[in-house]
């Protein structure tokens, strides 16, 4: 049986997915920090975490968390899952390209001893993302000496 954190991170990728934002920032508390490490940029509070979810609705209108699964450590839950989504809208200074992305993340959030979200980070790679929207090329593979 799963535990009451992972149950709320569920809960948290099935509000996400569904667009209900609030649902998602009523699982933190007030001054919870988020990192995304990939931008190495810090997301302050429920108002932040909004900001950064909005961020990838915004590039990719129909993103969703597909695929998770959840390791339960405690007060901390770390989850890898894969991020689907076509791209119709900016993506920070970039313009649209219409193409679809699909792309592995890791994340995790730690609780309270009340079961709210007080922190957390992602991982992702941003350079498979930009190659597969036309913007970077892949880097060209080492050949054997």
């Amino acid at each position: 049986m799963a535990s009451r954190n992972v149950e709320t991170y569920k809960t948290a990728h099935q509000a996400f997915n569904r667009r209900d934002f609030d649902a998602v920032v009523n699982m933190m508390t007030e001054d919870a920090t988020y990192e995304d490490r990939a931008r190495g940029v810090t997301f302050r509070g429920r108002a932040g975490f909004r900001e950064f979810m909005q961020g990838w609705v915004t590039a990719l209108s129909n993103a969703e968390v597909t695929d998770p699964v959840y390791i339960d450590a405690g007060d901390t839950v770390v989850t890898q899952f894969v991020g689907r989504g076509v791209n119709d809208g900016p993506l920070g200074p970039l313009p649209a390209t219409g193409k679809p992305v699909t792309f592995h993340l890791c994340e995790f959030f730690r609780f309270n001893s009340q079961g709210q979200i007080t922190s957390g980070g992602i991982y992702y790679d941003q350079l498979s993302i930009l190659t597969q929207l036309g913007h970077a090329q892949a880097p060209q593979k080492a050949t054997a000496a």
